[in-house]
């Protein structure tokens, strides 16, 4: 082999199963049905469980662009590599300095998560617990993603695994709990418009209500920055992709559709992510110790969560790093488990820096709510790139590739579905179930402003210095790998 390919990522070290839960942990189905889904309650009321089948469906369409890029340019770089081939190399810079920093900081948005809850859950139980007492969870969660992370892509991958199915067994046994409960109950009157929220009557609520629900699925695309660590990458990144987004999207479906007849449609207005009108309440009142179950599922979906985002963070800083967009020293990789370690090391003093600093600046909940608002509202961002490269990209290629519905109808449908979700993250009351954002969570925009215009200065720079490195955010080092590869086996010289 290749001097490169074999100082890179370690070759075929994990396989669908890996990355389909590397793409599902990314998305926090645990976390999202507790406590992101119910937000949209408060508009679809107990018609939640359609707001989320619209959800679906409108998600499908970007993760089916996710998809199709991922099978045709496998690439650590990901999301930068398609922009950089759909659209211009410039936009792929652009789109990996955007994704790699909202990236880095999901796990101590998930850090934050862990230490407020575990810390809340305790006090609620024993009152001598200090309420406050969060950060040595958060800590302690840092520190467990960190070794995942060193021990390799085998090791993270796995105990992505392990977490992600714990999470899903749980929330499916209790809906299925749920639904036996309900008993007549049962309806599907809840997948029509007829118990939306007052004041959002009929298909407004309902829309109000997926859009919120939206922000569920973000994370779908975790799998693509393992694809030259995957085996059969172009084959396995497609289905990893497509099917998370898919198979958690049904889990939605059926976790909502449960909590929703359990609870009653009438009132599920009132439902939230805390409380006794929540999973973790519901569960306490009438399932006896079944909520310790839901609680450890949360707290787990936060590890898995975060552990998923540091692959993704890390993985793409190493693809910016190699073509020297970012700090070379981000691409040092262990001698042994081919690990990032750099980027191990600097995710982790980021994610400490955040979790520490934001968390004793303001408190872990106000923390949590700045960070989550930064990271949706880039990635959503990103989500209507991808699709505007996809159509770009099968443009490109001719019509021998282009598939018109598939490559053209489908991203201008999930770009339709994300502007709305995006003007929601940021705050900007558009539509009038907008919330407007308030001090400091209204700091994310300036935040993410002064990001991306840094971001716009070293593009500048490097247009004018290294035009060259620019260009290679396009590239798709696996199969300059496998070239050199064959190459070298056919007596010829690469090239």
């Amino acid at each position: 082999m290749s001097g490169e390919a074999a100082a890179g990522l370690r070759r075929d070290a994990v396989g669908l199963r890996e990355v389909l839960f590397q793409s599902i942990t990314a998305m926090a189905p645990a976390a999202a049905v507790a406590a992101s889904i119910p937000a949209g309650a408060a508009f679809a009321g107990g018609s939640l469980p359609l707001a989320v089948v619209i959800a679906l469906v409108a998600c499908l369409f970007t993760a089916s662009c996710v998809a199709e890029l991922a099978r045709e340019l496998p690439a650590a770089g990901s999301v930068a590599t398609y922009a950089a081939q759909g659209l211009h190399p410039a936009v792929g810079f652009l789109v990996g300095w955007g994704y790699v920093f909202v990236e880095a900081l999901v796990p101590p948005l998930l850090l934050l998560q862990l230490g407020f809850t575990a810390a809340g859950t305790l006090h609620d139980e024993w009152a001598s617990f200090p309420a406050d007492l969060w950060w040595p969870w958060a800590l302690a969660g840092a520190a467990v993603i960190a070794v995942a992370g060193y021990l390799g892509v085998r090791a993270s991958a796995g105990f992505g695994t392990v977490l992600g199915i714990f999470e899903i067994a749980v929330f499916l046994v209790f809906a299925g709990w749920l639904i036996i409960r309900a008993g007549g109950h049962n309806t599907l009157s809840v997948f029509g418009t007829s118990h939306t929220a007052d004041g959002y009557g009929g298909v407004s609520g309902v829309f109000a209500g997926s859009v919120y629900t939206v922000l569920a699925f973000a994370g779908f695309e975790a799998a693509a920055p393992l694809a030259e660590e995957t085996r059969d990458p172009r084959r396995t990144m497609h289905r990893a992709v497509l099917g998370a987004a898919l198979g958690i999207g049904l889990f939605y479906v059926v976790t909502t559709y449960a909590m929703t007849v359990y609870f009653g449609p009438g009132r599920f207005a009132s439902f939230g992510a805390a409380g006794e009108a929540s999973w973790e309440g519901v569960a306490r009142a009438s399932f006896g110790l079944f909520w310790v179950l839901v609680f450890l599922a949360i707290v787990n979906s936060t590890i898995a969560n975060a552990n998923a985002c540091a692959n993704v963070s890390t993985r793409t800083a190493f693809a910016l790093a190699r073509i020297r967009v970012l700090p070379r020293v981000l691409a040092t990789l262990h001698p042994r488990y081919r690990s990032p370690v750099a980027g191990i090391a600097a995710q982790t003093v980021v994610a400490l820096g955040a979790v520490l600093g934001l968390g004793f600046g303001y408190d872990p909940v106000t923390a949590f709510l700045l960070l989550a608002t930064v990271i949706v509202t880039v990635v959503i961002g990103v989500y209507i790139v991808v699709n505007l490269a996809c159509a770009g990209y099968f443009l490109r290629r001719g019509r021998a590739s282009l598939k018109p519905v598939r490559h053209l109808l489908l991203p201008l449908l999930g770009i339709v579905a994300f502007v709305p979700a995006l003007l929601t993250a940021a705050g900007l009351p558009v539509f009038d179930f907008v919330t407007k954002l308030t001090a400091p969570v209204s700091y994310a925009g300036p935040v993410v402003g002064v990001w991306m215009a840094a971001g716009a200065v070293v593009l500048l720079v490097l247009v004018r210095r290294h035009p060259e490195r620019i260009a290679e955010t396009a590239r798709v080092h696996l199969e300059d790998d496998t070239s050199a590869t064959l190459a070298a086996q056919n007596g010829a010289p690469p090239r």
